[in-house]
C-alpha cells in the first residue's frame, strides 16, 4: 500500500474542552480501550478530556457544548474563556494513513474552558447525552 502524502492532507477540524469545578480541579476521562476492554495502558486507555470532531455548518463553541453533552452528559457550563487561535498537531509518520480514518495528516483544535456549575449527579459517562451514542470513557 503506498503511504500517503502528509501535504496533500487536511487537517481535521475539532475541539476539545477544559472542564474545571469549584475548586479548580479539571475534567479528565479514561478513555474505553478499542481493542482489548482488558487494556488499561496508557496506549490501549488513554486519558483527554472531551473533545470532537466539527459537523458541517457547526461553529467551534456549538461544537464544543455538543462534544461536551455526547460524552459527559455535562450541560450546566458557563464558558471561561475560547483559545485565540487554532492549534495543529500532526500525526507521527507510522499513524498517518491509518489514524483519524486515514484521511487526515492531524487535527486542528480550537480549545474552550468552562466552569462546571452544576451538581456531579449531572456526568454520566457510562451513557452520556442522550443515550444514542456509545460511551467513549
Amino acid at each position: 500500500m503506498k503511504k500517503p502524502v502528509r501535504s496533500e492532507m487536511p487537517y481535521r477540524d475539532c475541539v476539545g474542552t477544559a472542564v474545571f469545578n469549584r475548586e479548580g480541579l479539571v475534567f479528565i476521562g479514561r478513555r474505553k480501550p478499542e481493542e482489548d476492554p482488558e487494556d488499561s495502558s496508557e496506549t490501549g486507555a488513554p486519558w483527554q478530556m472531551p473533545q470532537g470532531g466539527i459537523d458541517k455548518g457547526e461553529q467551534p463553541l456549538q461544537t464544543a457544548y455538543r462534544e461536551l453533552f455526547e460524552e459527559t452528559s455535562i450541560r450546566s457550563v458557563e464558558l471561561i474563556a475560547e483559545a485565540p487561535g487554532w492549534i495543529h498537531y500532526d500525526l507521527p509518520d507510522e499513524a498517518l494513513g491509518i489514524a483519524l480514518k486515514g484521511k487526515y495528516r492531524g487535527q486542528r483544535q480550537r480549545w474552550f474552558a468552562f466552569r462546571f456549575t452544576g451538581d456531579e449527579r449531572e456526568i454520566n459517562v457510562t451513557a452520556p447525552g442522550d443515550g444514542s451514542m456509545p460511551a467513549e470513557f
